[in-house]
């Protein structure tokens, strides 16, 4: 007795060839796309990381700033320093208040602190010492609160608005002197680019 064998349909090869090929791409573009939205993790990552970083370096120097106390030191050497000093090197250095003391040592809440931009490894540095009147062996003790920095610039002004990259000044000194009211910073990194803040100086 003969049977009739029922074919049944199947894909040809070009159909086959077909499917790997469109799977081919959506794998490919999978790919990249999961690579693209990595790299964007990634350097969301970073940028929040730098604005961090940005952020307390400039609370800190702030906080430092609007504690401001006219209170002049001696250096190394027994020589008077004035209260506030800017150099030809954009060394900003002044005294302030609040400097905290939670284990009660016997030393003033007064702070002699200094700001300074290293260009050779591109850090914005604190330096602050330990005593007031420094003797021969008074060491600063410094800190790293900006990387990577491209440049950096104080200002410091005064009653009538004018701006100057070194203080004290003739202004300054004198019957008709002008004392600094605010001090101005100007960084410039990546990747935010020039970044300028100005802090009023409180009085006395």
């Amino acid at each position: 007795m003969n049977r009739r064998i029922r074919g049944w349909g199947g894909f040809t090869l070009v159909e086959i060839l077909v499917a790997l090929f469109i799977f081919a791409i959506v794998g490919v573009m999978g790919t990249r796309l999961i690579g693209q939205v990595a790299s964007q993790q990634v350097a969301l990552s970073e940028r929040s990381d730098r604005l961090i970083e940005w952020q307390r370096a400039l609370q800190v120097l702030g906080r430092d700033i609007m504690q401001y106390r006219a209170r002049g030191v001696r250096d190394e050497l027994g020589d008077r320093q004035a209260p506030l000093l800017l150099d030809d090197d954009g060394l900003l250095e002044f005294t302030h208040a609040g400097w905290r003391n939670p284990l009660g040592q016997r030393r003033a809440d007064l702070q002699r602190v200094a700001y300074v931009y290293d260009r050779d490894s591109r850090e914005l540095r604190r330096l602050y010492w330990l005593v007031l009147d420094r003797v021969a062996d008074s060491e600063p003790v410094q800190q790293t609160l900006l990387t990577n920095v491209d440049s950096v610039r104080f200002l410091i002004m005064d009653q009538a608005g004018n701006q100057y990259d070194y203080w004290p000044t003739i202004a300054s000194e004198g019957a008709d002197a002008q004392p600094p009211v605010a001090i101005v910073v100007r960084l410039e990194a990546a990747p935010f680019g020039l970044l300028e803040r100005v802090w009023e100086m409180p009085v006395g």
